[in-house]
């Protein structure tokens, strides 16, 4: 049996654009990605903590240390500047993978720098 697992997850970035006139995507400082070891291209699922939206679109780099999480095209009506987004990627895995199996959590300040990863939720207190 094939097992959808979170992958990664960036929690709590800001929005810094929303590009409407853009081919589509969202852009993420290349930072970022390779914290979450997300991949160019990879498949996102974002959820908006200001309004509620969840979409999906794929990653594109933004350049290093940036700070920037843009959101373009479509996608775009579903963010503005200054939304907390959740940002996550899944992967399907064979039941016996799951076990050993631990997703790459990356948390940020309120400019998109790196505080912490972990590899586990922590629980709420």
């Amino acid at each position: 049996m094939m097992l959808t697992m979170l992958k990664s997850k960036l929690h709590r970035v800001t929005t810094t654009h929303a590009e409407l006139d853009y081919e589509g995507s969202c852009a993420i400082d290349q930072a970022l990605l390779e914290a979450a070891k997300i991949h160019p291209f990879e498949q996102l699922h974002i959820y908006n903590l200001a309004n509620g939206a969840r979409f999906t679109t794929y990653a594109i780099p933004a350049p290093r240390d940036s700070g920037i999480i843009s959101v373009n095209g479509a996608a775009a009506h579903k963010a503005a500047p200054g939304d907390l987004l959740i940002i996550c990627t899944y992967a399907a895995m064979d039941a016996s993978e799951v076990v050993q199996f631990h997703p790459t959590l990356v948390y940020v300040d309120g400019n998109n720098r790196i505080t912490h990863t972990s590899h586990e939720h922590l629980a709420a207190a």
